[in-house]
């Protein structure tokens, strides 16, 4: 950031602080955006904060990782959330435009893990597929079936053209849209991670790293895949009345809907609180929340909600978010966390790899 944007951030903090500082009554009351995949886990914090302590029950709204990042980084001032949730850790253009809009001072914290799903109606087949077979099912472009190092549209219809040993039915599958941190997430780790098993498109990425992204990130766009918004509990219900379908969502919802809906197998590895916790299931992520710095001490209650979320009550091996499907960060990882949330420190500078 330059030196004229610096000053400009910097003054932009100082008015915005003076001026709630006369004004706290403006609002009384914390201010939450985000991931719908955290949506939970916040809520159950914001709950037990509003019952065991003088603040107000912070406001949530699920508007997914990216819709969330978007309104966190607008601006400072009782008009903006005070802070956002997310299933992926801030990228840089969007750490970016919090600098550029005088969103300066953010602590970022870091508050557990959480496994991606491909689930379907528990009395349906279950499925045994690899990340290579989700990419060529679920891609808008794939390899020429002619053997040729070319892309095609991606012809698959059925789960069985993609792998004979695949069921012999129609692919379709309901996912989060592209605003989603559970939609970034499953590119990356499961689409991208098919993708990179194609020896020639592996090679890609260091040829042309802009046409690997595109061609392993991109989702099918002919139906197939269908976007079922930020609503993961949605997806549940659409699984629950169509036998044939399978939903992408994360493994905290596939917990509390086991009654429900069944996960399929991904690379040989079942979604669970171990394989999550200990990195052998392949489609799992780090979940976290930002907190906008310059607002601690102007909207009541911040600093508290912190301390509540980062207690061994709630994030510990035994909390309480354990019971409702987030995997615990290890100890000594919490530890060191805490104290640098205790701390508020900011978090580090994210710049363009």
């Amino acid at each position: 950031m330059n030196l004229h944007n610096t000053k400009f951030a910097a003054v932009a903090g100082a008015l915005f602080i003076a001026a709630a500082a006369h004004a706290q009554s403006a609002r009384d009351q914390i201010s939450i955006v985000g991931s719908s995949t955290v949506y939970p886990f916040a809520t159950v914090v914001a709950e037990r904060f509003g019952q065991t302590t003088s603040f107000k029950t912070p406001k949530i709204e699920s508007t997914g990782s990216g819709g969330g990042m978007k309104l966190f980084c607008n601006g400072l001032g009782v008009e903006y959330a005070d802070i956002t949730n997310s299933s992926r850790r801030m990228k840089a253009s969007e750490y970016k435009t919090c600098q550029e809009n005088g969103v300066t001072d953010i602590i970022e914290v870091l508050i557990g893990y959480d496994g991606i799903a491909l689930a379907n109606a528990i009395d349906s087949e279950l499925f045994d597929i690899s990340r290579k077979d989700l990419f060529l099912a679920l891609a808008k472009q794939v390899p020429n079936p002619d053997g040729s190092e070319t892309f095609v549209d991606n012809p698959y219809t059925r789960w069985s053209d993609v792998n004979e040993d695949l069921p012999d039915a129609k692919i379709e599958v309901l996912g989060p849209p592209p605003t989603s941190g559970t939609r970034d997430a499953f590119a990356e780790l499961a689409l991208e991670g098919g993708c990179s098993e194609i020896e020639w498109i592996e090679a890609l990425e260091k040829s042309d790293k802009d046409q690997f992204k595109a061609v392993c990130h991109t989702v099918r766009e002919d139906g197939l895949f269908i976007e079922a918004g930020e609503n993961d509990n949605l997806i549940v219900q659409k699984l629950e009345a169509n036998p044939n379908a399978l939903g992408i969502f994360g493994f905290s919802f596939l917990d509390q809907n086991s009654d429900i809906v069944q996960a399929s197998m991904i690379d040989g590895f079942e979604p669970t609180f171990e394989s999550i916790a200990d990195g052998s299931y392949p489609i799992s992520r780090p979940l976290y929340f930002y907190v906008k710095k310059a607002h601690i001490g102007v909207i009541p209650g911040i600093k508290e909600y912190l301390d509540e979320f980062t207690s061994e009550a709630a994030w510990g091996e035994e909390g309480y978010l354990a019971d409702k499907g987030m995997i615990s960060l290890g100890e000594d990882i919490r530890s060191e966390a805490a104290e640098s949330i205790g701390n508020l420190e900011n978090m580090p500078v994210l710049e363009d790899k």
